[in-house]
């Protein structure tokens, strides 16, 4: 596997600020290009409130340990990257001498992947990670954004529905605002490294917007791009949830306007008065006067109503779809193993050994000495 050298590797490219905005049609198409690569993103957001367990990074073990965790957030992926698996003392012995960063191990793994690939630009798409971009651009000084806008009434309706976010469109109003307000600082302070786009504007032109993508990627537009239904990997990604069953098809105009019958007037208005500034500076024309009366314990209605709703949507989906729920619960489970693993040692019990035995089982297609079944066969 290619390791770090002096030679040029891919120019490094985050996605940024905010999921459901499009994002991964974007990605699979740009995918069509043999230079280019994006896979499903790590979403590393997830791992960051633990990352201080691990302590003092100059540590060697804290590092490796580290590394070791998040190669393992990568491998049971709920969509594998078409690449070998990676070796963590490999990764630790190429980057242990460079600064050390939860960032650095990951795009590590990006960029040798994407060499793997022959890419010469590779894409995270984990939008969520703008808030981390000073840091990066401390990493990896080339890297350059892709701020993807999306009229923030369509991308809360759609945030709404996700059970990646909130149920309550004044709290994902919230966050689009706050992802935007790092986006934006972003393009002010870093505008070469900045291309933004409007999602709607690809709806009505998509070889424009990617031409222009392509462009500030150092790549080659390629008419593929064009036809979805030849990708492979896009019929593959809709299948897996439904949040992404659109993903396989040409995008519909009409559908920026889908919120007006998904969102009541007031919920817009909601929308509209804490985005308003970048709705006039994105070229949004609001529908209402904009002027909503928000007080504070609103929000904590909202996010009791909205945990209600979440737990609601988790039993829902282990309904309608097994296999995204147990994918999903799976990554879960994996993060909390992470934080249990800091906390004071606890007797081996039999749980502990099947979570194991899943990770070791997910990871490697191999069932591991201490699963279960061997355990009980040995007793």
């Amino acid at each position: 596997m290619p390791t770090t050298s002096s030679a040029r590797r891919p120019l490094p490219v985050l996605m940024v600020p905010l999921r459901r905005c499009g994002s991964h049609a974007l990605r699979l198409r740009l995918n069509a290009s043999p230079k280019f690569y994006s896979p499903y993103p790590l979403h590393i957001v997830d791992l960051m409130p633990l990352v201080p367990l691990y302590g003092d990074l100059s540590n060697d073990e804290a590092y490796f340990r580290l590394i070791v965790d998040i190669i393992g957030l990568q491998a049971i992926s709920m969509v594998k990257w078409d690449t070998p698996t990676f070796d963590p003392v490999e990764i630790f012995e190429a980057i242990a001498r460079e600064r050390r960063s939860v960032h650095r191990i990951v795009w590590e793994l990006l960029l040798r992947a994407g060499e793997l690939r022959g890419a010469s630009t590779v894409m995270d798409k984990s939008l969520d990670s703008v808030h981390y971009a000073r840091e990066l651009l401390e990493i990896l000084p080339d890297m350059r954004f892709l701020n993807v806008v999306r009229d923030p009434r369509a991308q809360v309706a759609s945030m709404n529905r996700a059970i990646i976010h909130d149920f309550d469109t004044l709290l994902n109003a919230r966050t689009w605002l706050g992802a935007h307000v790092a986006s934006q600082a972003l393009a002010n302070e870093f505008p070469a490294r900045v291309l933004t786009i409007r999602y709607e504007d690809f709806l009505s032109d998509q070889k424009q917007v990617l031409e222009r993508i392509c462009q500030f990627f150092e790549i080659d537009f390629i008419p593929q791009m064009l036809d979805i239904s030849g990708s492979q990997e896009a019929r593959t990604f809709a299948r897996r949830s439904a949040l992404w069953e659109s993903n396989f098809y040409p995008p519909i105009a009409a559908n920026a306007v889908k919120f007006t019958k998904q969102l009541r007037v007031d919920e817009i208005e909601i929308i509209e008065t804490i985005t308003r500034d970048f709705m006039k500076l994105y070229g949004y024309t609001a529908m209402t006067t904009a002027d909503a009366s928000i007080p504070r314990s609103r929000y904590r209605t909202a996010m009791e109503r909205s945990e209600t709703m979440k737990a609601m949507a988790w039993s829902e989906l282990q309904r309608a779809n097994y296999k995204d729920f147990t994918f999903r619960r799976f990554r879960k489970n994996y993060l909390a193993m992470i934080k249990q693993s800091f906390q004071p040692a606890e007797p081996y019990t039999t749980a502990a050994v099947g979570l194991e035995h899943q990770l070791i089982t997910a990871t490697t297609g191999k069932e591991s000495l201490s699963s279960p079944s061997k355990l009980n066969r040995q007793q």
